[in-house]
């Protein structure tokens, strides 16, 4: 018999687990200890929402979808990103429903890539991108993002990284795990770069509802000759804390779509029947929940900002998400090192940055999707934490 080893996929093999889920797995184990290192929120999914999977439940609603979701969602999901963004999609070309915006992800990759095509991928970001580049048979090409930038993606940049085997970039904005926000002037030159090199873009805008700076936030998909070239990935997760329904879609030019759902069709099959009919109620009547929880973010994100400037940590202003990226790296640590001694000597985790790249190196990333009270207690505890590094 063939040893374990020899029978496992190199490929897989050689894939680093999630930096973020080995801090996550320690603290379970931990007494009094708190979690800021996860992004999930702490609001129950709205109760319109939860009543209407009941009610799908209660009225037998527990088979298969179509492949490519439920007509009724496709639609809604239309009229959601003509209200917000004025953009017109065919639901029922040009969307599909997907298990949480991971797997949008992951399909269009795997219906995008041949072996040797290139992604560009700025980093630090969402820790799925590298990993699922690689799966399906492309090269990741890593541009770094940088603090002095605000952590965004300029024109200069990308075209610094463009290459002949350049077919994708990713845009991952609003930003995991820096917060940073692209705005319609920086979004509309880096369009100008994607036209000129005729590039395709994966734009993860799962957390488009969640920016904090008083305009309308903005999707590269609203540019000249964007939407044709452009996957846009969101889902419910973060905007409507629809978590453990895991729900998400995708939406693009039909050639493309029709492909993903391939990938998707065996693999899949469909979403979750249940949380589909859940996720119209959350589209159609939910707009108000959603308002409600970002200025709850908003608040707990200047309480956040606030006390570790007063602990004088540097830290970047995050616009958008429910995270913040500060920076460690005047205390002598590595960011792994960091989160490790926080862990052991005060029971907080936070995620090293280096979990997003390796141009997340010096920072680290709080989650403030917690409630104040976990909040403060925690913060706390890092400032202790700090004066001691100061110290020593």
């Amino acid at each position: 018999m063939k040893e374990i080893r020899e029978v496992l996929s190199d490929r897989c093999v050689a894939l680093k687990p999630s930096g973020i889920r080995k801090f996550f797995d320690i603290v379970s184990t931990m007494k009094d200890a708190i979690s800021l290192g996860v992004g999930e929120p702490d609001f129950d999914t709205p109760w319109c929402v939860r009543e209407e999977g009941i009610y799908s439940l209660e009225r037998g609603r527990t088979f298969y979808t179509s492949n490519s979701g439920l007509m009724e969602l496709k639609t809604e999901i239309c009229h959601y990103l003509q209200r917000r963004f004025g953009v017109s999609y065919d639901p029922s070309r040009e969307v599909t429903v997907t298990v949480g915006g991971s797997e949008g992800i992951d399909l269009a990759f795997r219906a995008m890539l041949n072996p040797g095509d290139e992604v560009i991928i700025p980093q630090p970001s969402y820790v799925s991108y590298e990993p699922c580049v690689r799966l399906a048979d492309g090269v990741p090409v890593v541009l770094k993002l940088e603090e002095k930038d605000r952590f965004k993606l300029t024109p200069e940049k990308l075209e610094a990284a463009v290459t002949p085997r350049t077919k994708i970039l990713v845009l991952p904005f609003p930003n995991n795990p820096t917060g940073s926000v692209m705005t319609a002037s920086e979004l509309s030159a880096v369009a100008d770069v994607i036209l000129k090199h005729d590039l395709y873009v994966i734009s993860d805008e799962i957390y488009t509802e969640l920016t904090y700076t008083g305009e309308a936030p903005a999707s590269i998909t609203q540019f000249p000759g964007m939407r044709e070239r452009t996957i846009l990935i969101n889902g419910f997760s973060k905007a409507y804390a629809m978590t453990g329904w895991r729900l998400g879609y995708a939406c693009g030019p039909a050639e493309i779509l029709q492909q993903m759902i391939k990938v998707h069709q065996y693999a899949i099959m469909c979403a979750p029947t249940t949380s589909q009919y859940a996720a119209v109620v959350a589209l159609r009547d939910c707009d108000d929940e959603v308002t409600r929880m970002r200025e709850s973010y908003n608040q707990r994100r200047r309480f956040v900002l606030s006390r570790l400037e007063e602990m004088g940590v540097p830290c970047f202003e995050p616009e958008g998400a429910f995270y913040v990226f500060p920076n460690i790296s005047r205390f002598g640590l590595s960011s792994e090192d960091f989160c490790t001694r926080l862990l052991k000597e005060e029971k907080v985790a936070v995620v090293p940055g280096n979990a997003f790249g390796d141009s997340g190196e010096g920072f680290v990333r709080i989650s403030y999707a917690y409630s104040l009270k976990q909040l403060k207690e925690a913060l706390a505890r890092i400032e202790r934490f700090v004066k001691r590094l100061e110290q020593q």
